[in-house]
């Protein structure tokens, strides 16, 4: 009887045993490395050790429960960021500038409007210097139009220039890095250009003499008998 009864208390002193290793290791792991917030979050249960099956083959152990991300909420935008160097506000006014160089001609080809009248002037205005600029390339511009569109080339990176060192000279010391970069890039662009006009524009006029002289010659040669 005595026996039997060791036998019945047996699954309860396994049972304790268990309970006993286990909290023995959750000791010793929570001295030598605590646990993360996520892993906390995720209660790991201990399967109990699954029965042999016929042919001494025990099955794989299941996959361990891993920390369940919290889910993406698609119904709100995200977050702005927000870049050190951008102000909320742009700190150039182009009001103060305008009444430095009221006769500048960036207002009439490049400052920001959505005013129709405006934006009309302008696909106007590049119409035409562009149809200008063809008949000086092909040698047909009188030497008039020639020197009315250099001059109308200088007369851009001139004031382009001063635009831009009106807006440094004023506001250089709140512009942001990129805005800064892109004024000072404006000013070497246009004194290149600047540098290169009086070549392009005697070479455009030695195009025309040449063509002029051809035509002349073309001319004589028809009205020889």
């Amino acid at each position: 009887m005595a026996v039997n009864a060791w036998r019945k208390g047996l699954p309860g002193i396994v049972v304790a045993l268990t309970l006993v290793v286990v909290a023995l290791v959750y000791a010793l792991r929570s001295e030598v490395e605590p646990a993360s917030p996520e892993v906390a979050a995720v209660a790991e249960p201990v399967a109990p050790p699954a029965p042999a099956q016929h042919g001494g083959r025990t099955p794989a152990p299941p996959p361990r429960s891993m920390p369940v991300p919290a889910p993406v909420d698609l119904t709100r935008p995200p977050e702005p960021v927000e870049d050190e160097n951008t102000p909320k506000v742009h700190p150039v006014d182009l009001q103060v500038i305008r009444a430095r160089l009221p006769h500048n001609l960036y207002w009439e080809m490049a400052a920001p409007t959505k005013d129709p009248a405006v934006l009309e002037q302008r696909e106007a205005s590049t119409r035409h210097w562009n149809e200008l600029y063809g008949k000086v390339l092909s040698a047909e511009a009188s030497v008039e139009q020639i020197r009315e569109y250099y001059g109308h080339r200088r007369k851009v990176s001139e004031d382009f220039i001063t635009f831009s060192q009106a807006v440094l000279s004023q506001y250089d010391d709140v512009l942001p890095d990129r805005d800064r970069g892109l004024y000072e890039l404006s000013i070497d662009m246009h004194r290149t250009r600047l540098a290169e006009l009086p070549a392009q524009e005697q070479d455009a006029l030695e195009r025309r003499e040449a063509h002029e002289r051809r035509r002349e010659a073309w001319r004589q040669g028809r009205q020889e008998p």
